[in-house]
Parts: C-alpha cells; sequence; structure tokens
C-alpha cells in the first residue's frame, strides 16, 4: 500500500518542477494549502444536503406545487392481472400486434383494453408532475444559492479581475475560507447527486450522468489537490450560471405557465451558448493553457488538467447543439405548423420516454394490427407525445 501511494502520489506528477509536497504543508504562520484529506470532508456534506433536500421537498416544494395547481395523485393503476403482469415484467412493456392478438385470445379482452392495460401499467412506473416539480424545485434552489455565493466570493478576489493571478506564485497560494467553504460546497453537492440519482425520477441516461457527476467529482478533486483552486472557482461558477435557469423554465412547464416557461427557456440557452461557446474557451481555456504555459510552464498534470477541460468543451459544444436544435424545432413549428405560436412543451422528448405524461394518448406503430373481438378489423396506427421539452 505505501508503494501504491507512493506511485499514485508522485510528485513529479502532480507538482511543477522543483516543489514537493513538502513544500505545501501547513506553515507555522498559519497559512494552510488544499491537501487530499480535505476532500472527504464534503462525504459528510453531501449526506447532509441530502438529508436537507428531503425536508425541503416534503415541507417547502410540496405545499408551492399545490399552490400552483399541481395535484397530487399519482397516475392511474392497472387492473390486477397476474398474465399481462408476467408479459409486462419478464418479456416486453409495449407488446406488439402479434404478442396483443394472443394475448387476446389467452383472456378473452379486446386488444385495445389491453394495450391500455400495459400504459396504466407503464405509468404505474412513471413520476408524478408533483415528484417532478418538486425535485426541480431543490435543483433551482441549490443552483441559484451556489451562483449567488460563488459571484459574491469572487467579486472580491483579484484573480476574478485577472485570470494572470491564478498563476503568480503558483503553487505557493495559501487556502483561504472562502476558498475552502465554496469547494467543499460545490463537491458535496454533487455527491449528494451521486446518491440521489439511485432515487430520483429514472431516466434513459441514467449511465451517463451518473458517469458525469463521478467525472466533476473527479475534476473538482483534482484541481483542489494539486493547488489550481482558483482557476476553478472560475470554471464553477461560470457553468452555474446557466443552470438554475433550466430548472426554472422545468417549474414553469410543470405549473403550466407556459409563456413564461419558454421564455426562461430561450433565456437559458442564450446564457448556456455565451458561456460556455465563448467566455469558457476565451476566458478559461485561455489562462489554463497559454497565461499559465508563461507564468509556470507545463507538467503532466496539467497537461492532463488542460485535457480535461478539453473534453469539456466538445460536451458544451454538443449539448448547445441540441439545445439550439430544440429551440429551432419550436421556433419552425410554430412558423409552418399552423402559423400560430406553438409553445416548446409541443417538442418530443427524445431521451427519456420515462418521464411522459402520465395520460398519454393509445398509441400503437403503424401497420399494427388493431384485434377485435371478430379478428378481422384492422387500423393503421399513429403515435403521438405529450412528452415535455425540460426533460431533454
Amino acid at each position: 500500500m505505501a508503494a501504491l501511494s507512493a506511485w499514485f502520489w508522485n510528485e513529479r506528477f502532480w507538482l511543477p518542477q522543483n516543489v514537493t509536497w513538502a513544500d505545501l504543508a501547513d506553515t507555522e504562520s498559519g497559512e494552510q494549502y488544499p491537501q487530499a484529506g480535505h476532500i472527504l470532508c464534503a462525504l459528510p456534506v453531501a449526506l447532509g444536503i441530502f438529508a436537507v433536500r428531503l425536508l425541503f421537498e416534503r415541507f417547502i416544494a410540496k405545499p408551492c406545487a399545490i399552490r400552483v395547481g399541481i395535484q397530487s395523485s399519482g397516475p392511474r393503476r392497472a387492473q390486477p392481472n397476474a398474465i399481462l403482469e408476467k408479459v409486462f415484467v419478464s418479456i416486453t412493456k409495449c407488446p406488439d400486434g402479434k404478442r396483443l392478438e394472443g394475448l387476446s385470445k389467452q383472456l378473452d379482452w379486446d386488444a385495445r383494453k389491453i394495450q391500455r392495460w400495459f400504459r396504466h401499467r407503464r405509468n404505474q412506473d412513471k413520476p408524478s408532475t408533483l415528484t417532478k416539480f418538486c425535485e426541480s424545485m431543490w435543483r433551482f434552489t441549490f443552483y441559484l444559492y451556489i451562483f449567488c455565493y460563488g459571484i459574491r466570493f469572487l467579486w472580491s478576489t483579484t484573480w476574478f479581475w485577472d485570470t494572470r493571478q491564478c498563476w503568480y506564485n503558483y503553487p505557493y497560494q495559501p487556502l483561504t475560507s472562502g476558498l475552502y467553504y465554496y469547494y467543499i460546497k460545490e463537491l458535496a453537492f454533487y455527491w449528494s447527486l451521486m446518491f440521489s440519482q439511485f432515487t430520483d425520477i429514472k431516466r434513459k441516461d441514467f449511465l451517463i450522468m451518473f458517469i458525469h457527476h463521478l467525472a466533476t467529482v473527479g475534476l473538482i478533486s483534482f484541481s483542489y489537490v494539486n493547488n489550481m483552486v482558483r482557476v476553478g472557482t472560475l470554471v464553477m461558477c461560470l457553468h452555474d450560471a446557466s443552470d438554475f435557469l433550466l430548472e426554472a423554465a422545468k417549474l414553469t412547464n410543470y405549473a403550466k405557465f407556459q409563456r413564461l416557461c419558454d421564455s426562461f427557456f430561450m433565456f437559458f440557452a442564450l446564457v448556456f451558448v455565451t458561456t460556455r461557446l465563448i467566455i469558457f474557451p476565451l476566458w478559461i481555456l485561455n489562462t489554463t493553457m497559454f497565461e499559465s504555459w508563461d507564468l509556470i510552464g507545463p507538467y503532466p498534470s496539467w497537461w492532463l488538467f488542460n485535457g480535461l477541460l478539453l473534453v469539456l468543451q466538445i460536451l458544451h459544444i454538443v449539448w448547445s447543439y441540441l439545445i439550439l436544435r430544440i429551440a429551432y424545432k419550436a421556433l419552425v413549428r410554430g412558423k409552418v405548423g399552423t402559423g400560430k405560436y406553438q409553445p416548446l412543451s409541443v417538442l418530443k422528448d427524445d431521451r427519456s420516454d420515462v418521464e411522459s405524461s402520465s395520460e398519454e394518448e393509445d398509441t400503437t406503430l403503424n401497420g399494427t394490427k388493431a384485434i377485435h373481438n371478430n379478428g378481422a378489423n384492422r387500423v393503421n396506427g399513429h403515435a403521438t407525445s405529450s412528452s415535455q421539452w425540460a426533460e431533454e
């Protein structure tokens, strides 16, 4: 274990030339530097944040949801049926025409009744709008708080106004209490998101988001350990700038304030694209790749840190494309559809059918047989969706 620890914490990887871990130990004068053990403090704080979230959703978010007219009742439950339940759990949640025909003969049920049963059964596993509202209200509250906290903290720092200050006298930059608390709060929140993913609304991209949260925790921890905390605070604050706007759009969408929802989403898209595609490369990448090169020079962990930021920039481009595509679809539908204003909620959610409305219409695939009692009639099906853009 000692050999493994020595290999992992190799000074030649983590630190610039001629700098050792001993140089970054706490001094007798009271100066402190980031230590790897500090990040463990985020774990109990994450559990605390998760507990606060449960209380917040129950005693604050839920009453607010009911006050704006969101019903607390869940989706309609399917009639108990052992045969259909076995098919649903073990074989398929969306039977095709051939299987519908077999089940219709076996149960002596009309095919549409069987389709309706499967729809109700699928809806049982879907979260109610109330649940989604409470989740989004918690995220909106925390994102808004942490963004305001970050702006308030960074406003009085020198590196917020001159990014070269991130590298002067690096890595001998003492850790202030403000820096420490900012990092621990951000790190703890993302740890709590990893915990809560197993209790939150289940989405198709569960694994992708889990990896995203894990990568975020890793990047925050990495920048803390090698004392890149100054530029780290800039990265965190910049990413927090748009998150609360998306949650605000979701909240107004669930509450059916559609005009307000669309306004929030358009503002979110504007802020997201501006911060991620313009400010991030011109402000963050410029200082981490070029200003730091001039002032401290490259070393192994410097290459890794900038490599991770470049990967993040690629993700920014992909996400911006998806967001702009949603906005474009809404504008096109409003222009060439009926000639009238079309809200963003008409857009299909390409990702999360698990979050589609609990009152979706009966649907069948085109060309699928609709089996009636006489077994003779056929109809062409159609697919409709009342999914909401916000979850995309």
